[in-house]
């Protein structure tokens, strides 16, 4: 594996279905987002189907394997009728979160070492079908090596800590915790795994993760979706990609 020169960009669209299942109708349409995030330059579409359905429903999942032209990033809880589900639409890949019916987002990292032969299991039908696996985890030294042993291909890692400190103005804990996500990113590199990175990244703060070298793709949703309120999709979507470029090759 060798570090690639683009830094792929995966547009999470599960707020708009949010928005939608506000009102209980048919608007905003989760699918017309994720055209026209694909015409604005995103590699990816990542969709996270709930165990309540909060946002992203069965239809959604069925829709977007129909009309997508880039790849499928289907984010799970390894649940049997996830694991179910994923197996019979065979998306690009999908992503293993932890999951809380009382929370509001993901928040944290999957506990990947205390469950290691449990997900072992869990995994393998998924890469037998095809799937690239994608387990997402915190910047966790322990954490990395129980996926790279359970046979991920890939993970993703948690970027809520540094971009929550950043946002409270604790410039300290910010930089400890970037500074965590590089080692580990090199760390996880270093055994074979391709490195993703995602969640709370904004324009403020995508830039520094985006330099890593060993980071090929960021998963960007709720930031993406509250942005095209003010500038519209493409835009809010061309000057996120703008920023990752301009990381990428400075």
């Amino acid at each position: 594996m060798s570090f690639s020169g683009k830094l792929r960009l995966g547009v999470n669209i599960d707020h708009v279905a949010t928005v939608r299942n506000a009102r209980g109708g048919a608007f905003p349409d989760p699918l017309r987002a994720a055209r026209i995030a694909q015409e604005a330059g995103a590699d990816g579409i990542t969709a996270h189907l709930r165990e309540d359905r909060r946002h992203i429903s069965d239809a959604d999942i069925e829709g977007l394997v129909d009309v997508l032209t880039v790849p499928l990033n289907f984010e799970m809880a390894a649940t049997d009728e996830m694991q179910k589900i994923a197996l019979r639409h065979k998306p690009h890949a999908v992503c293993i979160v932890p999951e809380k019916r009382e929370e509001r987002t993901t928040e944290g990292g999957l506990e990947v070492a205390r469950e290691e032969n449990r997900l072992a299991h869990f995994i393998a039908p998924l890469r037998d079908a095809g799937c690239r696996v994608s387990i997402f985890i915190a910047a966790d030294h322990r954490q990395i090596e129980a996926a790279h042993r359970i046979g991920a291909q890939v993970i993703e890692l948690h970027t809520g800590a540094y971009c929550d400190a950043h946002a409270e103005g604790d410039f300290e804990t910010r930089d400890s915790e970037l500074a965590a996500l590089r080692e580990m990113s090199a760390f996880a590199y270093s055994l074979g795994l391709e490195v993703h990175a995602g969640h709370g990244l904004t324009y403020d703060t995508v830039s520094p993760v985006a330099a890593l070298p060993e980071v090929m793709e960021l998963n960007i949703g709720h930031f993406l979706i509250g942005e095209s309120i003010f500038l519209g999709l493409s835009p809010a979507i061309a000057e996120m990609r703008r920023l990752m470029d301009d990381a990428r090759s400075g």
